[in-house]
Parts: structure tokens; sequence; C-alpha cells
């Protein structure tokens, strides 16, 4: 009776045979080629030539890039001239060549009444180099209202020799030398106070001397009528070497620019030393008044 129950036609059989076979091999497969590593190998493929189209992607992308089209980098051009540190605001500093974050230290200091009683105290702002501050400090006028207190004999002496100054002028028709006089002796000239004499030394500190009195008009708020009490004794002027100063040291000069400065650098560099102004005549930066005014500031 059971025979009945396990007999298999031969159809029946030949199946059973296949379906066999089937687990066999299949078993045989798992065995060789286990299915986490082949996973594992074809999803390493995938991300294998997902990373290449990646890389050459960005390498195509940095090929046609032009970085000079993204950003060109143009340097704030240096205009140095006699300031206080009281009173400048942030443009003034800027000009001078102080980073903006400094200029904001400099007007968050003053706003919690901060002053700067001398030259040197103005070395003390955060972010101030020393070399900047070497450079600077030949241009920083202090005005009366923030200068250093003294002890009360001092200050009274002080006051005393102020006073004797303040009252005595030069009588109309005297002439002093423009490129001798000092503070002292130039706030004696009717019109010009203690401020004013400091702007006039630091200017001719920074040109190297004068060689006509009518650069005085160059310096702000001075009029023509001051000229008629100088005189120029022509004292040998302090020149600036074309051939050897940098960017830096030739747009300290009130003369050249920082456009003129990388003129004449890259003239160096490819045709060699300068001989003399007219090899910078064909540059559009230079115009014969810039000659005219250069001229008796610059040697070779």
């Amino acid at each position: 009776m059971w025979k009945d129950f396990f007999y298999f036609t031969k159809t029946e059989r030949t199946g059973f045979y296949v379906l066999v076979g089937l687990i066999l091999v299949a078993f045989l497969i798992y065995w060789v080629f286990p299915v986490s590593n082949l996973s594992t190998k074809v999803s390493e493929q995938i991300d294998e030539t997902t990373y290449k189209k990646f890389l050459a992607s960005v390498h195509q992308r940095d090929k046609n890039w032009n970085f000079n089209d993204y950003y060109v980098h143009k340097k704030q051009e240096i205009i140095l001239a006699p300031f206080d540190p009281n009173t400048a605001d942030s443009i003034t500093f800027v000009r001078l060549g102080i980073r903006p974050y400094i200029a904001r230290n400099i007007l968050h200091y003053r706003a919690k009444g901060g002053k700067f009683r001398t030259p040197e105290s103005f070395a003390k702002v955060y972010g101030l180099s020393a070399e900047q501050f070497k450079l600077l400090k030949p241009y920083i006028t202090i005005g009366d209202n923030y200068l250093k207190k003294a002890d009360s004999i001092r200050q009274f002496m002080a006051k005393t020799e102020r006073d004797t100054l303040r009252f005595y002028k030069y009588p109309e028709g005297t002439v002093i030398s423009l490129d001798e006089a000092d503070t002292t002796e130039l706030k004696k000239i009717p019109g010009i106070g203690s401020g004013t004499a400091k702007r006039i030394i630091a200017y001719r500190q920074q040109l190297g001397g004068f060689y006509k009195v009518s650069q005085l008009q160059e310096i702000s708020h001075l009029s023509a009528e001051l000229n008629k009490w100088f005189f120029i004794k022509k004292e040998p002027i302090h020149r600036i070497n074309l051939n050897k100063f940098n960017v830096e040291r030739l747009t300290s000069h009130p003369y050249i620019n920082f456009y003129q400065a990388k003129v004449i650098v890259d003239y160096r560099k490819q045709r060699g030393a300068l001989k003399s102004l007219k090899e910078l005549s064909l540059y559009e930066e230079f115009t014969s008044k810039d000659f005219e005014r250069l001229a008796p500031y610059v040697c070779y």
C-alpha cells in the first residue's frame, strides 16, 4: 500500500532528477562564488567607476576654469599723508595702508574713550606691525587737545613757552628758509599754528625737500598767501634711486602712485636699469607734468 504513495511516473521522475541537479548546481556556485563576495565586487566596481568619472569631471572643470576672470586682485593704493589718529576716519586709515579690521579696532578704541597722547601710543594698536608703524610715524600729528599732560611744574613752564610763541609773530616782510625752518620758526609766521607747522615738516620729509615755494599748496588748506614768507635756500634734495627701490618704497613718495611704481619695477625686470625718465614716456601712467615734478627727486 505504501508503494502507492511513492510511485512516480517516468515524467515525474525526470522532473525530480532535474530539480535535484539544479539544487546541486546552485550549492556548487554558492560554494565557489559566495554571493557576498560577488555583490561586494560588483559594488566596488560601481564605486570605482563613479569615482573615476567624478575625478575626470573635476579635472575638466579645472582645465576650463579661468581664475583670472573669476578673481582679479587689485592692490589698494597707499597714500601717505599727515594724519591725527584721534580724529582720522576709517577711509583715511585704509588709504594709509592700514587694514580695515585694524581701522575698526582704532575706531572702537576711540568710541570707548581711548585717546592717542603720543605717536608712540599709536604703535600699541592691535594688529599694527612694527614696520608699518615705522613707516607711518613721520606722518602722525597729535592735536593740542590730545597731547600728553605733564606734571604741574613742567606744564606751567610749557604753557609759558607756548604763550610766548603764540603772541610773537614775525613782522610783515620777513622771509625764512622753507627747507631749513623747524616747527618753532614756522609757528612765528602769521596764519601758521602747531598743526600746520607739523604738516609742513612732515610733507618736506616725505618729499625729500622742497625745490620751490609753491609746493606748499600741495598740502591741504594752505593758501598761496603764505608763500611770501618763504624762500628756497637750495639745500640738497634727498633723491630716490629708481633702479633700487621696490614698489612699496617708491609709492612712499608723494609724486609716485602704485601704478607708476609698478611700471618702473616691471621696466627694470624686462629691459634693465633706467637711465632717464624719458624711457617711461610711452607709458600712459605718466604725464609730462609727472616727469617735471619728479625730475628733482630721482636718480639712477
